[in-house]
């Protein structure tokens, strides 16, 4: 397999990846309210809310569980962060609301996994 079919194949995972996510949020009770928000170099992959909580979830797909942990890291935070401060300057959310990056790991032939407060917001 040449390096365009991996880097589509990789793709298509993650496309899947996040539509599970999504499925295994909505299962626990949560409301999708954006998927795919890029903004100034980064992207949030969905955007949940229940209740007064707003999270910011990176979805990850690997073989393992660590090595999906291992993947968001600073440089991946940081991106992640740009595009969490462009999502609160655009939808100038009520005070009430409270905020946090979430994670939810995919890995094949396990349940997923959502980990509440896997990164640190850019909040003040």
């Amino acid at each position: 397999m040449d390096r365009v079919e991996k880097r589509k194949k990789a793709y298509r995972w993650g496309h899947y990846a996040e539509f599970i996510a999504a499925l295994w949020l909505m299962a626990k009770g949560y409301q999708i309210v954006a998927r795919r928000y890029g903004a100034r170099g980064g992207e949030i992959d969905l955007v949940i809310r229940r209740g007064s909580v707003v999270a910011f979830v990176e979805v990850k797909a690997r073989r393992d569980f660590d090595q999906a942990l291992e993947a968001i890291d600073e440089i991946k935070s940081r991106r992640l962060g740009k595009a969490i401060e462009d999502w609160l300057w655009r939808h100038d959310p009520p005070v009430e609301q409270s905020f946090r990056g979430d994670a939810v790991i995919i890995v094949p032939w396990r349940l997923p996994r959502h980990i509440e407060d896997a990164f640190a917001l850019p909040l003040d």
